[in-house]
């Protein structure tokens, strides 16, 4: 856990200069004697390509340790990495399994990346009103992106009545976090007379 500690500190810069190569060397020791949150951060630094090159396989392969030990992060981010095919071939079922078991723990970006699948029919039959109850889940934690979603999904009635001032209320709670899409989609209703 140490180990795990010091690696963040090294990351974010806290107590120390940041300096991701040195993050990454803390994070492996903890991560090859089982941290699972060490091996999380470490598969976001190989997905990222922070303080190591870039690479999607070791990135999938720390996510699923950490992700079988049901680090909820972890869970979701493999999911990701099988809904965008990085590191693993595409496979929406896969995702889907991931999404679903760090929804069981509550993390708000799997219960919209879940909401998301469901609004494409991506690995589940597409059901709108099963996105909208995702996406409302994820929205009551402050989900900027589910907030942009279920802002979209009144504005055009999918899984839900269609409703104008709804989408606008969703859409400003997603601008105010700073998502321009939002930002764009406030305007464009604006203009509108909404």
């Amino acid at each position: 856990t140490a180990q795990n500690n010091l690696g963040y500190c090294y990351e974010k810069g806290q107590g120390v200069p940041k300096n991701y190569s040195e993050a990454v060397k803390w994070y492996r020791k903890a991560a090859e004697q089982g941290n699972m949150y060490a091996q999380c951060n470490l598969g976001y630094c190989y997905e990222n390509g922070q303080g190591i090159p870039q690479d999607y396989s070791e990135a999938v392969k720390w996510y699923r340790k950490a992700a079988e030990q049901g680090h909820a992060t972890a869970q979701n981010n493999l999911g990701y990495c099988y809904e965008k095919g990085q590191g693993v071939p595409k496979d929406y079922s896969e995702a889907v399994k991931w999404y679903r078991k760090a929804t069981e723990q509550g993390h708000a970006t799997a219960q919209n990346n879940l909401g998301y699948c469901y609004q494409k029919g991506q690995g589940v039959p597409q059901d709108y009103s099963e996105a909208v109850k995702w996406y409302r889940k994820a929205t009551e934690q402050g989900n900027v992106f589910a907030q942009y979603n279920l802002g979209l999904c009144y504005e055009y009635g999918r899984g839900v009545p269609q409703d104008y001032s709804e989408a606008v209320k969703w859409y400003r709670k997603a601008a105010e976090q700073g998502d321009e899409d939002a930002k764009e989609q406030l305007q464009r209703l604006k203009e509108m007379g909404y």
